[in-house]
């Protein structure tokens, strides 16, 4: 067996990621160039480490009756052993021999002989046995969380918020893989030209159907070549594209983004502004490295002219900045990003129900430091990447309660969204439209 196949260094990236709490994305990225694998490699090795943290809860129901002594297994071998199972039972055309094989191969390569004959008795053991059955779990909450992989207090919090129906759908979908989207820099392309040009290598790309500047593809690997590179396009969720056109931002508007990194609505919202007519944007963040890379980001997309960025915590902007200072603000706010469940499913495993209060604090206090630097007139967009009320709509409604300076607005969208529920917000959940989740508010100042 060669050193580093993908199915070694996705037992490798697991283990880190259970070890480390780090992001899928981020581990998958660097594995990848460090090894420069092939796309084809690529490609399965995301498959599986994706799939294996998605469907966790479920792969250990179905090994739980054939690991004797689960507490003194090590983490790596389990890893192995959910490998194993998630191709034997979610993927198609991979022969049994190779997967027993190459898990056997692994254990012997990470340990020893004696724990490559235990990883494959276990798996010959589940072969003859069968899977599980689901239906034997009889609390239907429990029943959920293992079907689906999600803690049970996030599936009874769903259920509670959403009702039966849609968390059963939005639960079926937060497994399913997630699209591949780019968002068009209208500054030096248009969206047709860029269709065109890229339709030869991704076949099934086509417009977003919720943002005017999207493309959206079922998969592949958008963020190479040629007009990537040149600033054509930039990687970016569907749902996410929806914030920038909320702001009605002018041509020689003062805009600031109080939490911008890594850059994707900065540069959205640059693309609106025009540096002769004074337009400009002050992108904050609050780790110098990330300020680099919205600046880096600005570079690559022509936009540099019209963002600022630097290093401030978004309380502080009062400090820095006088009152009445910006004609638009956007708070894409720190959030517990349980609309990301499909794109980092180890979000669902670590946040706590505690987590939700403790943000919404957070978001709260940069409402309010943010608040007095905006014009009379000016439009502030509040915007998260999660689905639960505690952060979207019970800020809004405290924020407002203590502001009556401001009044909420119906939020402007260049195409209709039949899916959205929550007007005169948007919610936008992952099953809706296969996107991550979303909330937007608008708000303008009125006194």
């Amino acid at each position: 067996m060669p050193n580093k196949t993908p199915r070694y260094l996705a037992v490798e990236i697991l283990t880190a990621i259970a070890k480390q709490n780090s992001y899928s994305n981020l581990a998958l990225d660097q594995v990848i160039n460090k090894n420069r694998l092939n796309p084809q490699d690529a490609g399965f090795l995301t498959q599986l480490v994706y799939g294996v943290i998605q469907h966790e809860y479920t792969l250990d129901y179905y090994l739980a009756p054939f690991i004797q002594k689960p507490k003194k297994m090590d983490n790596w071998v389990r890893q192995v052993l959910r490998t194993a199972v998630y191709q034997q039972v979610y993927l198609d055309r991979v022969p049994e021999h190779a997967i027993f094989y190459e898990a056997t191969e692994i254990a012997k390569k990470m340990g020893h002989a004696g724990v490559a004959k235990l990883v494959t008795a276990i798996l010959r053991q589940l072969q003859r046995s069968g899977l599980p059955d689901l239906k034997a779990i009889a609390d239907p909450i429990e029943r959920l969380s293992v079907q689906y992989s999600v803690p049970q207090w996030l599936v009874a919090k769903l259920q509670a918020d959403l009702g039966d129906d849609k968390l059963e759908s939005l639960l079926a979908t937060i497994n399913q893989p997630a699209n591949a989207s780019l968002r068009v820099n209208t500054r030096v392309n248009t969206v047709d030209a860029v269709l065109a040009e890229l339709q030869p290598q991704f076949k099934d790309l086509q417009p977003s159907q919720i943002a005017k500047v999207g493309l959206v593809a079922q998969g592949g690997h958008l963020a190479s070549g040629a007009l990537f590179e040149a600033g054509d396009y930039t990687i970016q969720d569907e749902s996410s594209m929806l914030v920038a056109p909320s702001l009605d931002i002018q041509p020689g508007d003062q805009v600031l983004d109080a939490c911008a990194a890594p850059g994707g609505k900065t540069t959205h919202m640059a693309t609106y502004l025009d540096a002769q007519q004074g337009g400009q944007i002050t992108a904050l963040d609050i780790h110098d490295h990330k300020v680099r890379l919205i600046e880096q980001n600005a570079k690559r997309l022509h936009v540099e002219d019209v963002v600022s960025a630097q290093a401030l915590d978004a309380r502080k902007v009062g400090e820095q900045f006088g009152e009445a200072h910006f004609d638009k603000i956007l708070v894409d706010a720190p959030c517990s990003g349980l609309g990301l469940m499909r794109r980092k499913p180890e979000i669902k495993y670590s946040r706590q129900p505690a987590d939700l209060l403790n943000l919404q604090r957070i978001q709260l206090a940069i409402l309010e430091a943010v608040a007095p630097t905006l014009k009379v007139g000016g439009r502030l967009t509040y915007s998260t990447c999660t689905i639960v009320p505690e952060e979207n709509q019970q800020v809004v409604a405290a924020f407002v309660a203590n502001h009556p300076e401001f009044e909420i607005e119906p939020v402007p969208l260049e195409l209709p969204l039949a899916q959205n529920q929550a007007s005169p917000f948007v919610q936008i959940y992952p099953d809706d439209y296969q996107t991550d989740g979303f909330f937007i508010a608008c708000l303008k100042r009125r006194a």
